[in-house]
């Protein structure tokens, strides 16, 4: 039974991402990766527009509140240090380095939280 519950949250967080990532394309940003891991931690989608590399994290939750509840300071730390080592691996020098979040409600248009945090 365990099994059949994670399955059905991985198939939901996946869900999520797609709409995050038609919803960030639909804005003009340029998908760079999905499910990027790293030694550090995973990155939901990686996205490019202009000079800046946006690192997103996906949160399908009920509310909007739940949702940014679950950006806590430890999924901040995995989040920046994931990105910090991408940058360096794939040599993106002078790049901007931002931390987005969408959060994905039921029969809700997503949220795009610009910037959510910052390196440091």
């Amino acid at each position: 039974m365990a099994s059949e519950a994670r399955r059905q949250h991985e198939r939901r967080g996946r869900r999520a991402e797609d709409i995050a990532a038609i919803w960030l394309i639909a804005k003009g940003y340029r998908l760079i990766g999905r499910r990027v891991r790293t030694p550090v931690g995973e990155i939901d989608l990686v996205m490019r527009r202009r000079n800046a590399l946006v690192f997103v994290e996906v949160k399908a939750r009920a509310t909007l509140d739940s949702g940014l509840l679950a950006l806590h300071p430890r999924q901040q730390a995995r989040c920046e240090a994931a990105a910090r080592w991408l940058a360096v691996r794939h040599g993106w020098p002078g790049a901007v380095l931002r931390h987005d979040a969408v959060v994905i409600r039921p029969w809700a248009f997503p949220v795009h939280l610009v910037a959510v945090w910052r390196d440091g």
